[in-house]
């Protein structure tokens, strides 16, 4: 999948004027995308749209005009973009108690460690999800992290068959959950790895 380049990244002007119909566009994009594991854990899995809108948010927010900062932000966020047979995803830890956010976070501990999260695929093939380094440490876990999904060849082919039964699945001490990849999401994320 193709990376974000500068000339991709509309300036303020532009993106205000753009903005409405980019958001319809990506709300119904993300929808499929979006995949709840139990009640604590969302995956959003990212692609090159995904990733030009967040970008496109950020510039607006921040209203960036520096040229170094937009490609630093570029650069930032395409990491995001799933390579070659891969599929990439943002998990959020789901927290809707303020006063307990100490306490989910940490029952997620170690979950960016080891086989915890992954795809099974069929009965005999699963692909881990690989974290990204520095959201959590010993005493602390972040709410948000970066996760991909690097596809063997006969992973990626059973994926794209229809009749192998897909699911993610979150195998942690504390939180047990799976979630089946079928219909409108297995189709959207089958593109990413076309």
């Amino acid at each position: 999948m193709q990376k974000v380049v500068r000339g991709d990244v509309k300036d303020l002007v532009q993106y205000e004027q753009a903005r409405d119909e980019m958001r319809h566009r990506l709300i119904a994009l993300k929808r499929p995308r979006r995949v709840p594991v139990g009640e604590r854990l969302t995956f959003l899995f990212e692609n090159r749209e995904t990733v030009l809108f967040q970008v496109q948010e950020m510039i607006r927010t921040e209203r960036m005009v520096d040229e170094e900062k937009i490609r630093e932000e570029i650069e930032v966020n395409n990491e995001l973009i799933p390579g070659e047979r891969e599929l990439s995803a943002t998990m959020f830890i789901e927290v809707d108690e303020p006063g307990q956010i100490r306490e989910v976070l940490d029952r997620f501990q170690g979950i960016d460690r080891g086989k915890v999260v992954y795809f099974q695929i069929g009965e005999r093939l699963n692909v881990p999800g690989i974290f990204e380094g520095g959201r959590s440490k010993e005493d602390k876990i972040s709410a948000v992290h970066y996760v991909k999904f690097p596809f063997s060849e006969p992973a990626r082919d059973a994926f794209l068959d229809f009749r192998v039964p897909v699911e993610l699945v979150v195998d942690h001490p504390r939180y047990k959950e799976r979630a089946k990849i079928d219909g409108e999401t297995r189709r959207s994320l089958m593109g990413d790895l076309t």
